[in-house]
């Protein structure tokens, strides 16, 4: 059965700072173990049943409703990015809260967005909540902690046709804007970048400067009085949602 000593460390795996140190990470429940399985490494399973008993997955579980299984899993070791040619990448500047990242990793797995750039003052990858609310899209998606600004500048000057896309409330109706242009890349090197920034405060003024395409979401109708705007991730959604349509 389980230890009191891998109860201890499994519950220490809430918190970055163990995870970091041990270079671990938890999931719960049989399909995200299942999916994270297929890109991560299993380091333990506890299954009510098996090898656990319900006060155990209990003791361990970050979850108010414990579903039964807790896998603990290797983190990736962090790799550098590099562009593809034509590919559309995801940048994330500050986003904080880990159901709003896990739910963005979630959407570019749906819509066939392989990697996101975070600045580093981006919620963990890693944090529990995030893995729970990705259900194993982190199998899929890679996600890199960088300094965006260095980042997006080194692309600019590498890259022969780069389009960095932010949305700002300032920005130029989405619809219009994409409809109105080639989605693709018009030379090899090119690069498609969408950035995201935090919930509260947007894209910071660096990452901002850096823009080549300011857009926004547009409400509906139009001089309706609304919300000030959109929660981030069904933001992400709808942003990728139309990229995608344009290109099919």
């Amino acid at each position: 059965m389980v230890s009191k000593a891998q109860i201890k460390q499994v519950r220490s795996l809430q918190q970055k700072k163990f995870r970091d140190e041990l270079g671990l990470f938890v999931a719960e429940g049989d399909k995200c173990v299942e999916e994270l399985q297929k890109a991560f490494e299993l380091v333990n399973l506890y299954r009510e049943g098996e090898n656990a008993d319900r006060t155990s997955i209990e003791q361990m579980s970050g979850l108010r409703t414990p579903q039964g299984t807790i896998g603990i899993f290797r983190k990736r070791p962090e790799d550098t990015f590099l562009p593809s040619m034509s590919g559309l990448v995801l940048a994330l500047d500050g986003i904080q809260d880990p159901g709003n990242l896990g739910t963005i990793i979630r959407t570019c797995d749906w819509f066939g967005v392989h990697d996101i750039l975070c600045s580093r003052d981006t919620a963990d990858c890693y944090n529990p909540k995030v893995v729970q609310a990705t259900m194993g899209a982190l199998a899929r998606v890679r996600v890199h902690y960088v300094d965006l600004v260095q980042e997006i500048s080194a692309f600019r000057f590498q890259l022969s046709d780069i389009r960095l896309y932010g949305t700002l409330l300032d920005g130029k109706d989405l619809y219009e804007t994409l409809s109105s242009e080639s989605l693709l890349p018009t030379s090899k090197g090119g690069l498609r970048m969408i950035v995201m920034g935090n919930e509260g405060n947007g894209i910071s003024a660096p990452v901002r400067k850096l823009i080549t395409h300011a857009i926004r979401i547009p409400s509906y109708p139009k001089d309706a009085e609304t919300s000030e705007s959109l929660n981030v991730s069904i933001a992400t959604a709808i942003v990728l949602a139309e990229f995608r349509r344009l290109e099919s």
